[in-house]
């Protein structure tokens, strides 16, 4: 190969030549795809029902670029509508304009990432021109709607509940913000060497009028197998009253323990320094609720200013209201003749809360039905849930076992279609040899 066939050409502009060939050639297959299943369904429809009305042209964009195509359009004589047949069987509205796949994607980077206009502009990044708006992505994400899994089984005579709540920002609101409850439900620990990993984890969220608990509890029935004569609770948080208000809704079918994170980041603040600091993180890892509030009202009198003092005098009330909280949960349940092998210490609400916070907090504010929509959003991402859009459906995060598997025939004609389409759809190749690119393009042709 000449040394000058190479003169100005970079592996970046080879790269764009190629993605806009192939961005051109996605575009022509597709359109062809669709149309010729157009056909198929204008062919083999029920004649009787569906009577052809006329041929109208859309235009699509994906994640390729715009895709225009002819398709049918039918009155259904049987609900006196106008269907197109095509959009049905494919589970698409293609008179929208925006394709199943940009939808899913760009509703996918919104929840994962940092904010809707960050998803706009990495699929700009990607495809090369500013495919959807910010705005767009807000709106299709504001109409989806979880599509809830069939009730899992319980492996076991206990569920695991972490409650915590996180304060959001409001937007045209009198109140500045709203605290959101969230509750996770796993059912135990399962170790892989050294990774610990919760099984069949689930989130709700409350969004409604009626009381916490008795919310969650349909909640528990919907999501699981779940028998409230048969399955015991562990309910894990901290002092709130709308958490320890679980004690008097499940009585003695559960067991409120509270959160070690928020007793230990209080002892820490309050006696990181203090001489009694390790007796009191001693008496609480042990699990020894007596000792641990011996010690903190021996050091009443001993802090050193009247604000450290009144919250010690706040902490020590509301141990003394729950002093049974503090205990080992694993004692409660062999009480109850559980077998307690495998099960580990509680504490992953402030896990939970930092994936909601990441997304929801650091300086944003919501107005109620925008923080709603992205809150559906990421528990269907966390729960691997399907999300219901308006184009079609978000499953990206869904278990490749879970797919619908794509009819092979299908896969077939793709393949062939994209050879026939690719066949001298270079042009660059059919230039003058002068030019740079055309030189270096007919040079490696050959390799």
């Amino acid at each position: 190969m000449k040394k000058d066939t190479i003169q100005n050409l970079s592996f970046k502009q080879l790269e764009l030549i190629l993605w806009r060939n192939l961005q051109h050639t996605y575009s022509q297959v597709l359109a062809q795809l669709l149309e010729e299943l157009d056909k198929q369904i204008a062919e083999n429809r029920d004649r009787d029902r569906f009577r052809l009305h006329d041929t109208r042209t859309c235009t699509i964009t994906s994640l390729f670029g715009d895709i225009e195509i002819k398709r049918n359009y039918y009155h259904d004589r049987k609900t006196g509508k106008y269907v197109c047949l095509l959009d049905r069987i494919l589970e698409f509205k293609g008179a929208k304009g925006i394709s199943p796949l940009l939808e899913e994607t760009a509703m996918e980077f919104a929840i994962t990432g940092t904010s809707y206009r960050k998803a706009a502009d990495v699929l700009e990044d990607i495809v090369g021109y500013r495919v959807i708006s910010h705005e767009t992505i807000r709106k299709l994400l504001l109409e989806a709607t979880a599509i809830s899994k069939e009730p899992e089984p319980v492996h076991g005579q206990v569920l695991f509940v972490e409650v915590d709540g996180l304060y959001v920002k409001r937007q045209r609101q009198k109140q500045r913000g709203k605290e959101e409850k969230i509750a996770a439900v796993h059912q135990g620990w399962e170790v892989n060497r050294k990774r610990v990993k919760l099984k069949n984890k689930r989130h709700f969220v409350h969004n409604g009028k009626e009381p916490f608990w008795e919310a969650f509890e349909k909640f528990l029935t919907d999501t699981y197998d779940y028998d409230p004569a048969v399955h015991k609770l562990v309910i894990n948080g901290d002092g709130a009253a709308w958490i320890t208000a679980c004690r008097e809704y499940f009585g003695d079918r559960a067991f409120y323990t509270l959160d070690r994170y928020h007793v230990a980041r209080e002892i820490q603040r309050l006696f990181k320094r203090h001489p009694r600091y390790r007796a009191l993180r001693k008496a609480l890892a042990k699990n020894a609720p007596e000792k641990l509030l011996m010690e903190l009202n021996s050091a009443v009198g001993t802090l050193e200013d009247e604000s450290k003092e009144a919250q010690l005098e706040n902490l020590i009330k509301q141990l003394e209201k729950y002093p049974e909280a503090l205990r080992d949960y694993r004692d409660w349940l062999k009480e109850q003749g559980i077998d307690v092998k495998g099960f580990r210490s509680m504490g992953s609400a402030e896990a939970t809360m930092s994936v909601f916070a990441k997304r929801l907090k650091n300086g944003r504010s919501w107005v109620v039905k925008g923080v709603s929509a992205m809150m559906t959003g990421l528990v269907a991402h966390m729960d691997k849930l399907t999300l219901k859009t308006l184009f079609g459906r978000v499953e990206k995060w869904i278990e490749p076992s879970e797919e619908k598997k794509v009819p092979k025939r299908y896969v077939k004609k793709v393949s062939r279609m994209v050879k026939e389409a690719t066949r001298g759809n270079i042009p660059y190749l059919k230039r003058t040899i002068h030019l740079p690119v055309c030189s270096a393009l007919k040079a490696l042709k050959g390799f």
